[in-house]
């Protein structure tokens, strides 16, 4: 994972508690909502000996504006799903570079834990489902001429967060998820092994409440 966005996500939550306003206590029924900007961030090594040549196929970080929506069930309990504009990845062969892109939209449901409804910050922890929808897979480089799809995905992500008031109604968010993404891969209609993804998910965006 990116540490300039690492260090970016501690400097806001610290920020944030520098600045924090009036307590804003968490409520049942109320709705909070977050927008700002996200990076995916692939741990793994991606799919091993693509077409035998012993090259990795990998995928590069992507960035986008992203943003959820929370309902509190109770003052502890939130459910919350996010949803963002496409990230797009490079894909590259470890002993190639660059051979090609996708688009992938990430929709996550989670239920969360708030730890301290009360006061001005309020850390929480969550777990969910997520649905990784790949499209516009493009090849370039070595892969020219050939037809690459990777498969949708379906996994569990497990989440960190912080929310920190600095005005009423009004809150500043840093937010770390991991989340399991599998997708089988094909080239020209043809099964070519299965590319672990699993990236670190990092947010930094600003809430309301309502």
């Amino acid at each position: 994972m990116s540490s300039k966005m690492l260090k970016s996500a501690v400097a806001v939550a610290l920020a944030g508690g520098l600045l924090a306003g009036a307590a804003q206590a968490y409520e049942a029924g109320q709705w909070l909502g977050r927008v700002g900007a996200y990076g995916v961030f692939p741990e793994s090594n991606g799919l091993s000996n693509v077409l035998g040549t012993g090259a990795n196929l990998e995928a590069d970080n992507g960035y986008t504006l992203g943003f959820n929506f929370t309902y509190m069930v109770n003052p502890n309990i939130g459910i919350e799903l996010l949803l963002a504009l496409p990230f797009q990845h490079d894909l590259k062969l470890s002993s190639a570079g660059t051979v090609g892109k996708t688009d992938q939209l990430p929709p996550t449901l989670s239920i969360q834990y708030h730890l301290m409804p009360q006061g001005t910050v309020h850390p929480y922890i969550g777990l969910g489902l997520n649905y990784t929808n790949f499209f516009n897979e493009e090849t370039e480089g070595a892969l020219t001429g050939t037809s690459l799809k990777l498969d949708d995905s379906w996994g569990l992500a497990g989440q960190l967060g912080i929310d920190i008031d600095v005005a009423p109604n009004w809150f500043v968010n840093a937010d770390l998820r991991y989340i399991s993404i599998s997708t089988d891969a094909k080239l020209n209609g043809v099964g070519i092994g299965t590319v672990d993804i699993n990236p670190w998910v990092v947010g930094l965006t600003v809430g309301t409440r309502f």
